[in-house]
Formats: C-alpha cells, structure tokens, sequence
C-alpha cells in the first residue's frame, strides 16, 4: 500500500509541483490550504507524513504541528516542515514542537524526496 501524504501550503505553484513529484514518486497525495484545512485532512485522510509550510492563512504551520503532536491518535505521523521560515530560532521552533525534519525554500526536490523515504521506512 502507497505511503499517504498531505501537503500543507497556501502557494499554488508549490502544491501543484510537490503534488506532481510526490504521484510520480508513488505517493498517495492529498494538499490542504490553510492550517484548518489541514488538521481536517489528517483526521480524515490519516497522512503518514505532512509536508507543512509554516506562514499560512487561519493556522500558522507551528500552530498546526503542536496540534497535530497533541493528537494521540497520529502518534506515528512524520512532520516535515518545508518554509521559508530558515532563521535559527524558528527552525528550532519547529523542530521542538515536534517536527521530524526543517527544509527551508527553496529546497532540492531530490533532497526532500530522500528526507521522505528516509523517515517512512
């Protein structure tokens, strides 16, 4: 069974092109644009892992992490945060409320389908 993932991003080019990438590669795939959007998609498509920017509109991404780590029932979820948002501080920001992994725009699309595969097997 295809590993199932959700892209949350609120830029269209980027959906359409991480949506494209992850298919090809495989992958179930579906995108939510917003951060309620997005907690309503993993509670219904039950993702193994989310694609999460963080500057989106309703819900920041870090708001959507911390909400999604407080949810027991996707305990096993992998979250890579996939921002601009690079500076030290929000990278750690990130990575303590429970993020698997910070990859900052604009990213290597071969490098993130490697940090992918690494954190689902």
């Amino acid at each position: 069974m295809a590993h199932r993932i959700l892209i949350v991003d609120d830029e269209p080019n980027i959906v359409i092109s991480l949506e494209y990438l992850l298919k090809k590669e495989g992958f179930e795939v579906k995108v939510a644009t917003d951060g309620d959007s997005a907690l309503l998609q993993a509670a219904e498509f039950r993702p193994d892992l989310v694609l999460l920017d963080v500057m989106m509109p309703k819900k920041s991404g870090f708001e959507v992490c911390e909400s999604l780590r407080a949810d027991a029932s996707l305990a096993d979820l992998k979250i890579i945060m996939l921002t601009a948002k690079g500076r030290d501080t929000e990278i750690t920001k990130g990575l303590a409320l429970g993020a698997n992994a910070y990859i900052t725009k604009p990213f290597s699309t071969k490098d993130l389908v490697a940090q992918i595969k690494l954190l689902l097997t």
